[in-house]
């Protein structure tokens, strides 16, 4: 129990909003993107700088109070929020600093994909970050970061430069390759286990119009597209990125009616080589097997990154399931094939997304991501927007990933899984785990940090 004079010192030091049960915006503060997720934490703290980060985590560990941190709120596991918690929510500390010469973007903790290439957009610049631009910056980052850009310019990982953390004891750090370069190489695909990132510095690449878009396929042309991709994407130049899916075509511009609702195969490309050969570059692709619907062309990058953004807004139901895969054998294709018809809804879907070219140029070691030498992650998402259908989306999405995890590498990428256990933690770090859990020992030997993909301190684990 928390004294009211002990919430009120919190309240008087505190410049951002503390949020509590009872007040009229607790229940829109406590939403997260995925609406399945419905958590009731003590008090959230909408944090306006730095400053109000350090007095929450100070808070929060003297008042014995569990924490989570909340930066976008896209996390597949609604980690973002937690019963009877504290939750930290950065969303406030919203800022961009472009750097056109070093060729640099500094983005505060609260910042979502949409306001970082809104700023880089404006030099002729972006980095990779995702594919839909209300994802955070923070949580998508500190899993790895897959996107349009990763066969290009690798992980949102592999361009982080610099990162500012308040660690659990409440102190502030700088951690880049020359300051506590532990912690820097346990944040790029560490997840939120070591603290809280209040700013995150990223190198910038001069992508300004992409040659991109989605194609899509007549069902029947599945297993041949399938067979065909598998080559293509992995022996490609960087330039060329493409990431499979299963979708029903949504009932909106520019899809044309005759499609709507209609179960087809996807793939999205996103060609960042120079415009004008990218008709040469796509006269192949277009040539294997003429598309039912081509919408790939010349876009600006923010508009890529914001093209799913309406399709999926928030509060729509969400349950995951994830692998990383390296080989996308004949017999997998026919169980792709085979729910991919069993599709349960509109908003449903699975995504291969490639993680070689760049991506796989950097060493397992190198960051604590630990799959390099995975062609794919794959996740299935069953979304829906009706509550009372979340055992139709829920069990499709556990029984497809029954049935392809036999052809899978063994982990999944921690931005795709929800609450599934330390043997998945552990298989998805594998040779990287125990570094981790060494780092985590020196960072945050309390495990303070412990609303995430959870890597288990050594201590707390040998009293668990």
């Amino acid at each position: 129990m928390l004294s009211n004079e002990t919430i009120l010192d919190l309240i008087s030091g505190i410049r951002g909003s503390v949020i509590q049960p009872g007040d009229a915006n607790y229940d829109s503060a406590r939403k997260v993107y995925n609406g399945m997720i419905d958590k009731r934490p003590r008090m959230i703290v909408q944090c306006s700088d730095v400053a109000d980060v350090i007095m929450s985590v100070n808070f929060a560990r003297t008042s014995g109070l569990q924490v989570a941190v909340r930066g976008g709120g896209h996390n597949a596991g609604g980690l973002g929020v937690w019963d009877d918690a504290l939750v930290i929510d950065l969303s406030p500390i919203k800022y961009t600093r472009v750097d056109p010469e070093a060729g640099t973007v500094v983005a505060g903790g609260g910042c979502t994909w949409g306001d970082v290439d809104h700023a880089t957009h404006a030099f002729g610049m972006a980095t990779p970050s995702g594919i839909i631009s209300t994802t955070g910056v923070g949580g998508l980052t500190l899993g790895g970061g897959l996107g349009h850009l990763t066969r290009k310019c690798g992980l949102t990982i592999d361009n982080l430069l610099a990162a500012d953390v308040i660690l659990a004891d409440g102190s502030f750090v700088h951690a880049d390759q020359s300051n506590h370069p532990d912690l820097f190489w346990a944040l790029r695909g560490g997840g939120g286990n070591f603290g809280i990132v209040t700013a995150f510095t990223f190198r910038l690449h001069p992508i300004d119009t992409v040659y991109a878009g989605p194609m899509l396929w007549e069902p029947e042309h599945t297993e041949e597209l399938m067979k065909w991709y598998r080559l293509l994407i992995t022996h490609s130049p960087d330039d060329l990125n493409g990431f499979f899916a299963f979708h029903c075509v949504p009932p909106v511009a520019p899809f044309p009616e005759h499609l709507h609702h209609k179960k087809m195969a996807f793939i999205v490309w996103t060609y960042t080589g120079p415009l004008e050969k990218a008709e040469e570059v796509f006269a192949p692709i277009r040539q294997f097997k003429k598309p039912a619907l081509d919408l790939v062309g010349p876009l600006p990058h923010p508009a890529l990154q914001g093209m799913f953004d309406g399709i999926y807004p928030p509060g729509l139901q969400w349950y995951w399931r994830a692998d990383f895969v390296n080989d996308l054998t004949d017999d997998a294709i026919k169980e792709h094939i085979r729910f991919a018809r069993q599709m349960p809804t509109e908003h449903s879907t699975m995504h291969l997304y490639p993680v070689n070219g760049k991506a796989a140029t950097i060493g397992n070691k190198d960051t604590a991501w630990n799959y390099r030498q995975a062609n794919w992650a794959m996740v299935i998402v069953g979304v829906d927007p009706d509550p009372a259908n979340k055992e139709k989306i829920t069990s499709w999405t556990k029984a497809y990933w029954e049935a392809l995890h036999p052809y899978s590498a063994g982990g999944a990428y921690v931005n795709f899984m929800m609450d599934e256990g330390e043997d998945r933690v552990k298989a998805t770090y594998g040779e990287n785990y125990e570094r981790l859990v060494q780092i985590k020992n020196k960072y945050d030997p309390g495990n303070f940090f412990r609303v995430n993909q959870n890597i288990i301190p050594g201590k707390v684990a040998a009293l668990a």
